[in-house]
């Protein structure tokens, strides 16, 4: 039986971290090594790590260097075969470590598989679906985003690449999914493992500026790459398009809507036919620049409301009561 490694890199993230660590202590899968790397928090995470701290193979609180930082650290101090990191803010669905396990066993050549997930409120409440297709190594260079809580790597090929580049903040998952994609072909399995949850301290809503920015900075690395350079020349409108459309939502997340419509603008002039289908993005940005924001809002509200809570307690009753979740009534939130 092949040993998994879970890594939580967390910071001053106590009103999330346990229900976190509760979601990977209550996955079935019966040789599974938890690694806790805490950067130095004040808000009582300590304290709350202490309470399940023999539960985990190691952990500290010291000061770090940032978030890749501090998951290389974890991965320093695991031993399993196959390996992922959950921030402290997401969590894991039932199931999830034992069906990405089987899902490698059964081919040796993957490099790394990837489920589904949904997104939830700073509560718990699911606010939208997040269903992917088969990626291959066009796709990420293109930035079709995986979300990152559902993805399980095979360790030799993560060891590889090098692991993570503390150069990246933000794009970091991103910039490695390529890495292991050069190496070995990844899969996309038609299962929800995570849920990735959004509030007004996470990075991808009160720094979304940095991911638009490090996009570019991705895509200027590709482009220096000869391997990558020479896809990025055959499909450049598939390429600079993709890039664009991820920097213009980023920017829309980031409240900043008149620069969201020119990058989105140029995303069409790159690639109309996949940018076309983030309609409802451009609609939002051009009305929220315009200064209807309630207006805006009111439409994404509309938009986000098909979601229904009872809709994934349908899916998957074993949902009920699991530590994160709140399965009850209509969502809130911003949907992606």
């Amino acid at each position: 039986m092949s040993r998994v490694s879970i890594i939580t890199p967390s910071y001053n993230q106590a009103d999330y971290l346990e229900q976190t660590l509760l979601t990977v202590l209550a996955q079935d899968y019966p040789d599974l090594e938890y690694i806790l790397v805490d950067g130095g928090s004040n808000d009582g995470s300590v304290e709350i790590i202490k309470q399940y701290q023999d539960r985990l193979s190691w952990w500290v609180s010291e000061a770090d260097h940032g978030q890749a930082d501090a998951i290389m650290k974890g991965f320093r101090h695991a031993s399993g075969e196959i390996i992922a990191w959950l921030n402290s803010d997401d969590i894991y669905l039932p199931g999830a470590v034992s069906q990405a396990v089987a899902a490698l066993q059964s081919n040796p050549d993957l490099g790394m598989v990837f489920g589904d997930a949904i997104t939830i409120d700073d509560q718990g409440a699911p606010l939208n679906r997040l269903a992917f297709d088969d990626l291959g190594l066009l796709d990420l260079v293109s930035f079709r985003i995986i979300c990152q809580p559902a993805v399980f790597m095979r360790r030799s090929v993560f060891e590889r690449t090098g692991g993570l580049d503390p150069d990246y903040h933000f794009m970091l998952d991103h910039h490695l999914w390529v890495r292991m994609a050069q190496i070995a072909p990844i899969q996309h399995i038609a299962r929800t493992w995570a849920a990735a949850r959004h509030h007004s301290t996470a990075k991808n809503v009160s720094q979304s500026g940095g991911f638009a920015q490090e996009t570019q900075q991705l895509l200027a690395w590709m482009v220096r790459q000869p391997d990558l350079s020479a896809i990025i020349d055959a499909h450049q409108g598939m390429v600079y398009g993709g890039a664009y459309r991820l920097s213009a939502r980023y920017l829309l997340d980031g409240g900043q809507p008149s620069a969201a419509l020119r990058t989105y603008l140029k995303a069409f002039k790159h690639d109309p036919t996949y940018a076309i289908k983030h309609w409802h993005r451009m609609l939002f940005s051009l009305i929220s620049m315009l200064g209807g924001e309630r207006l805006a809002d009111d439409y994404y509200r509309l938009r986000r409301n098909r979601f229904r809570r009872q809709s994934l307690l349908d899916d998957s009753p074993d949902l009920v009561g699991w530590p994160g979740l709140q399965l009850s009534g209509q969502p809130e939130g911003a949907s992606q």
